[in-house]
């Protein structure tokens, strides 16, 4: 079982940073989440929470890691969007 956890979990984990599947994966768990129809029905207690909580964990956790490893990104190559300072010099002609 173990096994398959670790499969499971790399296999989100690499597909998710895929660009070409990021957003059919995140919609795809957002789907699941929200579906009545689930590997272990919501209406056993714990053990139908379970799953849910398991693609909830991996969801926010894998799509805060991109989160964050975009922002480190954006701050080490700063784009010019920042205000430039200029100095204009006046200089009278007489």
């Amino acid at each position: 079982m173990n096994n398959f956890a670790q499969s499971f979990y790399n296999w989100y984990k690499e597909t998710i940073r895929n660009p070409k599947y990021r957003w059919l994966l995140i919609g795809a768990s957002i789907l699941y989440l929200i579906s009545p129809i689930d590997f272990a029905p919501d209406f056993i207690p714990i053990i139908g929470w379970l799953d849910d909580g398991i693609i909830v964990t991996l969801l926010v956790s894998e799509v805060s890691a991109l989160l964050t490893q975009k922002l480190q990104a954006k701050s080490k190559n700063p784009t010019n969007d920042q205000p430039v300072e200029v100095e204009i010099k006046s200089e009278t002609i007489g």
